[in-house]
């Protein structure tokens, strides 16, 4: 077995004392030592392949050295981009992620989940999951424990969100579908509860009414959550209620997918008589019949910003960055499931 090198090693071969290796190796306290020592310190560590025990800082600084992340369902592609940014940024700076689920819709999942992330004592907390109305915000408020939402935000509740900008990505697809001659519109609408599903519903109606079409209440059905069945079963009741419709506006690219089947039950082709659009550009969907076109969010980026926020809050400094939000722009990825208008004749 290779014997792990430690900083007493580094110390040892850099020819200084092991206290002075450590501030070396410390941006917050390297201030204190002759540059040269620093630049020699580094040297020997990067030589001898050194990497500093987390266990061990950990226990200098009353930190774990974890944070720990919440999703509601593992098997999601959505939530791989924001893990993968959550784990780079956060492990640039030394940090373990420690990942856990907790089944949406079910309220009461979250509390248990959170305890126990704290009983391991994280350092902080990313939740990927959240109801508008939080019902667990009290719950969290009270742990003394940062927390950042990423993707949700809770209505009136002063949490750090990094969200994607939903109205402008909703826009940005019932825009398109206009565009191709579209006029006859339906919302497959996400679940009412979460702030993606409201926010996405707003702007459909906003843009809607821009454009001077229909977004009454028989134009939009809501899927009881954003899985493939419930996006079948909102679309199988919204085209029952109006069989003219020529386009959809997915809330989330399961719903589109659900939408699919929903449509070719009917005996209709997805994309030559009703066009449809998905929201978050999973993996992928350029690999089905026929590929959808959806709205990209930059989810990769989403989880580096909240894991940013989330160190900014757990540093050991004054400064107060408040409770902010962030939203980020979505962009259109167009594809074969939306074409133009058919003329009837």
């Amino acid at each position: 077995m290779t014997k792990r090198v430690t900083l007493r090693d580094v110390a040892l071969e850099a020819g200084v004392h092991v206290s002075t290796a450590s501030r070396a190796l410390n941006e917050d306290a390297s201030y204190v030592v002759h540059p040269e020592t620093i630049a020699r310190v580094l040297d020997v560590a990067e030589e001898l392949g050194y990497s500093p025990n987390p266990l061990a800082k950990g226990l200098r600084t009353n930190r774990s050295m974890t944070i720990g992340m919440v999703i509601s369902d593992i098997e999601n592609p959505l939530f791989g981009p924001i893990i993968a940014g959550v784990e780079a940024t956060a492990g640039s700076k030394g940090y373990s992620t420690l990942i856990v689920e907790a089944a949406e819709p079910d309220h009461t999942a979250l509390s248990p989940v959170v305890n126990a992330l704290v009983d391991r004592r994280v350092d902080g907390m990313i939740l990927a999951m959240a109801t508008r109305t939080g019902e667990n915000a009290a719950h969290l408020k009270n742990l003394n424990v940062p927390v950042v939402l990423v993707n949700r935000a809770i209505d009136g509740a002063s949490f750090a969100a990094i969200v994607g900008d939903d109205h402008h990505g909703i826009g940005l697809a019932v825009n398109h579908l206009a565009e191709l001659g579209h006029t006859r519109i339906g919302h497959l609408a996400g679940p009412q509860e979460t702030s993606t599903g409201l926010n996405r519903l707003r702007g459909f109606e906003s843009h809607m009414d821009n454009l001077g079409l229909d977004h009454g209440p028989e134009v939009v059905v809501e899927a009881e959550w954003y899985q493939i069945e419930p996006g079948f079963k909102a679309a199988a009741t919204l085209l029952d209620m109006r069989p003219d419709l020529t386009g959809l506006v997915a809330a989330n690219d399961l719903i589109a997918l659900g939408a699919y089947h929903a449509i070719r039950d009917r005996g209709l082709e997805v994309g030559f008589d009703i066009s449809v659009t998905g929201y978050n550009d999973m993996m992928l969907l350029d690999m089905i019949q026929p590929s959808l076109t959806s709205i990209r969010v930059p989810y990769r980026e989403m989880g580096s910003e909240a894991a940013e926020v989330l160190l900014e809050m757990m540093a050991p400094t004054d400064g107060d960055i408040g409770e902010p939000k962030r939203m980020l722009r979505p962009t259109l990825s167009a594809r074969e499931s939306t074409q133009p208008v058919r003329v009837a004749g």
